[in-house]
């Protein structure tokens, strides 16, 4: 027992080890980045916060705020449209369901990069690309079910789910409307809370995407506002930049441990116990 605990430990200092060195080096001077590579700084200099915070035109604030309505409106939209997209997949009957299942699986086969070239491309032409309107091409697609995965996970979630509680329901008069909504949904709370979860910590660390489509500097998300602290022509704020990096984990953190609640909940009463 004492050897378990023991390697536990040393597992969850390794893992912990860059949060609590990243935690260190935004309480340090850009003199002590350099020189002290150590856990805990010499001279604490919490003026990183200050400065990372009000360092450009627009204040990092206005990039929080960026990155929390574009993560929760693609939590809205990849919930809603993947668990619609996964009900007709898993539980109706039509023609070619197969094939269209298979297809979208074939769709994970993609690398992501290989496709933002042609989505570039439409949004472009639609005007959506430096537009009025610069979170469309990153929110549209997601209230369309283009995230295979979401429906996948949520597919085989509800392919446990027993059709008996269906054909109960339809003996009751039922319509597939009234299946879906009085037994489907709330046994698939538990997919969706995962849905949830993973869609707001992807969207909120990603970086490549938004950095395609977003041009002015009001538009910037959080993980594309981190980039402008390293200059190649000038001094780079690596401090600033360090504790900026640290209150971006925040919601992340606070998000995650909200729904893994929800999530624990949601199957210890999922209501399939014989």
């Amino acid at each position: 027992m004492r050897l378990r605990l023991l390697i536990l430990v040393i597992i969850l200092a390794v893992v912990l080890y860059p949060l609590v060195w990243m935690v260190g080096t935004s309480l340090k001077s850009p003199q002590e980045i350099v020189s002290n590579i150590g856990l805990i700084p010499r001279e604490f200099t919490p003026g990183n916060f200050a400065e990372g915070w009000s360092k450009f035109d627009v204040s990092f604030g206005r990039f929080f705020l960026n990155s929390a309505l574009v993560s929760l409106l693609t939590v809205a939209g990849n919930t809603i449209s993947c668990l619609l997209a996964a009900y007709a997949l898993g539980r109706l009957r039509f023609r070619l369901r197969g094939v269209w299942f298979a297809v979208m699986i074939g769709t994970l086969l993609l690398p992501g990069h290989v496709l933002i070239i042609p989505q570039y491309i439409l949004f472009r032409s639609l005007g959506w690309v430096g537009g009025d309107w610069p979170y469309l091409p990153l929110l549209v697609p997601a209230f369309l079910a283009t995230e295979a995965f979401f429906v996948f996970l949520i597919v085989q979630f509800m392919r446990g789910i027993p059709r008996e509680l269906d054909e109960a329901a339809v003996i009751d008069g039922a319509s597939p409307y009234g299946i879906f909504r009085h037994v489907v949904l709330p046994l698939s709370r538990p997919a969706l809370v995962t849905t949830a979860i993973f869609s707001f910590i992807w969207t909120w660390n990603d970086f490549f995407r938004q950095l395609v489509f977003l041009s002015e500097l009001k538009d910037y998300t959080a993980p594309v506002a981190l980039t402008l602290f390293i200059d190649s022509t000038s001094e780079s704020a690596v401090g600033p930049m360090f504790a900026m990096s640290l209150l971006s984990l925040i919601p992340v953190f606070l998000f995650f441990v909200a729904f893994q609640r929800l999530l624990v909940e949601g199957i210890n009463t999922s209501g399939l116990k014989g």
